[in-house]
């Protein structure tokens, strides 16, 4: 078995990943990255066919983390960076509500009595909240009221997520949609997002983003060269199989990257691989309480099916919302209203179809062209497109795309977290390895800290507070963190003391 060495293994080219290598190659550092997919940028990486381009999802990039947004521009030039207008609606009883909400368009779609039982539920929870707000269910219901929730919330969530509202804990509505209210919609209605407070847009309600001009792909494609010109290396379809132990340290990684087993060695190792698949390579295993921790890690997983239309135009959206249980689609994206070079031919249209599912499941299992034709269908019965108009497509499938806040995710993610921060020499960082519905930013912000982490700070990962930063909430403890987020901005992680040396045998 050939055997690798490095100062820091990193496994998973996502945003967290290559954020980490690159921080760290630009400290001198021999990095190695590890992806066992045969394209960097993980749930952020952009997919081409037949020279048109698709995201495996959207993703806005707006942050108000200023180290972030400085690395951004920092690692594409500004000719590589377009403005876009967010636009998106909700899809529900075959009428579109702009979201963030308009009056006149909720009032002319949902008419004046259902408005006005919509307003009678909002006071009533108001007057009688549930006293615990365990649930997503009872989160917004709070907030919003029973009636609103079934109308704007309940269907697509659970399409979203497999499971039942009441089921979902209230910690993912907390994190994702903290700061939206009733009053703050009904300002936004109203008044428009400006409005909404003169020194603080909630994330969910922003109307405009950057965006790199041939996807999101493009930035992390970048981060990958970048890296290597820094000396370091990016492995694709390398797959972990092993990480082996020695008491609190992390010794070696086995891999296997097309029927080729490899062993790496390394003085750091940071991963952001799902972290019940950290803990179940781990040999020899660690105590049963974390194995079992582990094993009560869920993920929903995804597939697009993009469709190639032959019509210029079709909808002005970035993305559609579809609120209607009668078809198994959740979002429709439009891709060239995201950037036009995304498409090759301006007389067609690129849209991609969002299904979310479990690995395994009838959507998963289903052969690609059963897929692009219940897409085509799906299309056509909520009167977007007519399936005549469809010229091919394809099927992009990611698994573990989103960690579950299920009952069980909290306490897991407690012991998993105890354990991961006893070892010596390995870090975890991002959404999956950390088991965190964050954004791109927050998993780079976590991958950032990892870095310094390595040059010997004491930086806690799993301390990025993503409410406060998502939302720019000022409460305590901001003063310390928007320090620690200047340090991260106006320093590089400690460079080696001494020159490192690289070993292959």
């Amino acid at each position: 078995m050939k055997e690798h060495h490095c100062n820091t293994l990193i496994i998973g080219a996502g945003p967290a990943g290559l954020t980490a290598g690159h921080a760290l190659g630009k400290a001198g550092r021999h990095v190695t990255v590890l992806e066992k997919d045969g394209i960097v940028g993980g749930i952020a990486r952009t997919e081409t066919h037949d020279g048109y381009a698709f995201d495996i999802g959207g993703h806005r990039f707006f942050t108000k983390v200023d180290v972030i947004n400085d690395l951004w521009k920092e690692l594409l030039p500004p000719e590589d960076w377009i403005s876009c207008k967010r636009l998106s609606r909700i899809y529900y009883h075959k009428t579109f509500f702009y979201y963030p909400l308009r009056l006149g368009n909720v009032l002319t779609g949902l008419g004046p009595w259902n408005s006005f039982l919509i307003l009678m539920s909002y006071l009533r929870a108001r007057i009688v909240p549930h006293p615990k707000e365990e649930t997503f269910e009872e989160w917004v219901v709070n907030r919003f009221g029973q009636r609103l929730y079934a109308t704007f919330f309940r269907s697509y969530t659970e399409k979203v997520w497999g499971i039942p509202c009441s089921e979902i804990q209230a910690d993912w509505a907390a994190q994702r949609i903290q700061g939206l209210s009733f009053v703050s919609v009904i300002k936004n209605a109203l008044l428009g997002s400006v409005a909404v407070n003169s020194k603080r847009q909630i994330k969910t309600l922003i109307d405009s983003f950057e965006y790199p001009r041939l996807g999101p792909g493009m930035l992390w494609g970048r981060t990958a060269e970048k890296i290597k010109e820094l000396g370091g290396e990016v492995r694709l379809n390398t797959s972990v199989e092993r990480i082996q132990m020695d008491g609190n340290r992390v010794v070696a990684v086995e891999t296997n990257g097309g029927g080729t087993r490899e062993r790496w060695t390394a003085d750091h190792f940071i991963s952001s691989m799902p972290l019940r698949d950290w803990v179940e390579a781990l040999s020899p295993p660690p105590p049963p309480e974390v194995l079992q921790a582990a094993k009560n890690l869920k993920y929903r997983d995804f597939l697009t099916v993009a469709l190639m239309i032959n019509r210029a135009e079709i909808f002005p959206d970035n993305w559609i919302y579809i609120h209607d249980p009668d078809v198994k689609v959740g979002r429709v994206q439009n891709f060239k209203n995201w950037s036009p070079e995304m498409v090759p031919d301006p007389d067609k249209t690129c849209l991609g179809l969002e299904y979310f599912c479990f690995e395994g499941d009838g959507l998963w299992s289903m052969d690609d062209e059963a897929l692009v034709a219940l897409a085509g269908r799906e299309l056509a019965e909520i009167n977007l497109v007519r399936e005549s108009e469809i010229e091919g497509g394809v099927v992009i499938r990611m698994p573990k795309a989103y960690p579950v806040y299920d009952n069980l995710y909290a306490e897991s993610v407690r012991v998993l977290r105890a354990y991961m921060e006893s070892l010596s020499n390995a870090q975890t960082v991002g959404r999956n390895g950390m088991h965190r519905y964050n954004n791109q930013d927050h998993s780079m912000l976590t991958a950032l800290m990892a870095a310094h982490n390595v040059g010997g700070e004491t930086h806690n990962p799993w301390e990025v507070n993503l409410e406060s930063d998502y939302h720019e909430n000022k409460g305590p403890g901001d003063a310390a963190r928007e320090k620690l987020y200047r340090d991260l901005a106006s320093t590089q992680p400690p460079v080696p003391k001494r020159k490192e040396t690289r070993k292959e045998e």
